[in-house]
């Protein structure tokens, strides 16, 4: 593959990814999540577990991004983590209980 198709390649995908309205977890989900700072003030109202919390219960693997979002009436962490063979899994997990809710 040259180096040109594959730069139009990687650019075409950034834009799809950044360029669209519906981005990221949101996409995947239909949720809408939080800033950083909402995040922080959720945890702080006790609406939200910390993610400190919720890392240990991830056996899975390690967990490489994390965002808080709502899902319906609920808060739900979307959470990116590497398994051993490299694989990365998407899990939501219930940002009270620290549940897992989906794969």
């Amino acid at each position: 593959m040259s180096k040109h198709l594959l730069t139009i390649l990687l650019l075409a995908a950034l834009f799809v990814w950044f360029g669209s309205d519906v981005s990221g977890p949101k996409a995947a989900y239909g949720e809408s999540c939080l800033s950083q700072g909402e995040a922080r003030q959720a945890v702080q109202r006790g609406d939200a577990i910390s993610l400190s919390a919720i890392r240990g219960s991830l056996a899975e693997g390690e967990v490489v991004s994390a965002q808080l979002c709502m899902a319906g009436n609920r808060l739900v962490y979307v959470v990116n983590v590497l398994g051993d063979g490299g694989e990365v899994k998407r899990v939501r997990v219930d940002a009270r209980s620290g549940a897992v809710v989906g794969r």
